[in-house]
């Protein structure tokens, strides 16, 4: 029998291909997804996503969600404090384990592991050293539709932000950029498929620039 699991969903394809991948090949029973929010600007952390688009996803999933906020800037020992006391809710009702979109970068899966076995659980990584050009046209196949959310100029031309996650893009991704973002090059947001009940409609809002990254406002429409 699958692990009772909660999914870490931070809004973007990554996690959302895991999720439905768990499911696929029996890795988990997904009963719940777990997302941090920045509790200043009420937008998923890091993503910059809007806790309204995450609400639609959330409902499109079909499963309960916990979400953690966290005050901006957060210091390590509270997000690390916050994560221990949200696995320990999570524990007491019978989930043993958390689902991670994680790709290759071996150091935070270390990290990930050594909170969960001090919180007497275990991370399932579906997606795990899966070749990443492959992963992100697996992905597009399967009819997952997302948008680049959050660029980190210093990696990606900030033109970027704001567009569809398609073969297009991927094309004109220098060779430098890994073409799912695994290194922090570009963060994104879901909006459809194979783990959605339905499409999310959406709007293309101002793209800004803040804390050193370019934020593209997809907003629910």
């Amino acid at each position: 029998m699958p692990a009772k699991a909660f999914m870490s969903w931070s809004s973007g394809k990554d996690s959302a291909f895991a999720f439905h991948e768990a499911r696929r090949l029996g890795l988990a029973d997904i009963v719940g997804v777990l997302t941090t929010i920045n509790a200043v600007y009420d937008r998923v952390a890091m993503h910059g996503v809007r806790s309204a688009l995450l609400d639609r996803q959330i409902a499109a999933l079909g499963v309960p969600a916990m979400k953690v906020p966290l005050p901006s800037p957060c210091p390590n020992e509270v997000y690390e404090t916050q994560m221990a006391e949200a696995c320990a809710a999570l524990k007491a009702q019978g989930v043993t384990h958390m689902v991670f979109g994680d790709l290759f970068l071996e150091d935070i899966r270390a990290y990930r592991e050594e909170k969960l076995k001090a919180a007497g659980m275990t991370g399932i990584f579906p997606l795990w050293q899966r070749e990443t050009r492959a992963l992100a046209h697996d992905m597009i196949a399967s009819g997952l539709e997302a948008y680049l959310v959050c660029v980190d100029p210093r990696q990606l031309d900030p033109g970027f932000a704001g567009r569809r996650f398609d073969r297009a893009l991927l094309r004109e991704l220098p060779a430098r950029v890994d073409p799912c973002g695994e290194n922090g090059e570009f963060h994104t947001v879901v909006t459809a498929r194979p783990m959605f009940s339905a499409p999310i409609a959406v709007t293309l809002g101002e793209v800004v620039e803040r804390d050193g990254f370019v934020f593209a406002d997809v907003m629910p429409g």
